[in-house]
């Protein structure tokens, strides 16, 4: 990353105008004056944000993966060391995985005669034998 462009906060800030609009997004700087017509959300999103850090703004609307791929277009380098903030941890899209430590799991099956679906059975068959009894 040697040759990536760096700017600093007080660089992007200047740079607020519908003619000249920058945005810092995840510590990236992005031009996207070509882009405010092109937005879903219109120009005046973008506008808002101008010269500033929209990082949060940005990740709260949740973009679509083909928004950050579109990104790319439009990145003109990251901010120098001094002016980055650390970055909260990425999003995670929510995954059907397998525990990696099972060690700590129960059986339910082995929880004992109360548990799940014994309780309801024994029960249903007390209640059952009742009715029968008394009518």
């Amino acid at each position: 990353m040697s040759d990536t462009k760096r700017f600093s906060r007080q660089e992007i800030s200047l740079r607020n105008s519908k003619s000249d609009l920058y945005v810092i997004i995840d510590n990236r700087v992005y031009d996207l004056t070509k882009f405010q017509d092109d937005h879903p959300g219109g120009h005046e999103v973008l506008q808002q944000v101008a010269g500033k850090d929209g990082t949060e703004e940005f990740h709260d609307v949740g973009h679509s993966l083909d928004a950050k791929e579109l990104m790319k277009k439009y990145l003109m380098g990251e901010l120098v060391d001094e002016d980055r903030v650390e970055l909260e941890k990425p999003r995670r899209v929510w995954e059907a995985t397998a525990p990696t430590d099972t060690s700590n799991l129960t059986d339910p099956v082995d929880e004992g005669f109360l548990s799940s679906w014994r309780l309801p059975v024994v029960l249903g068959v007390l209640a059952t034998l009742l009715y029968y009894l008394f009518l």
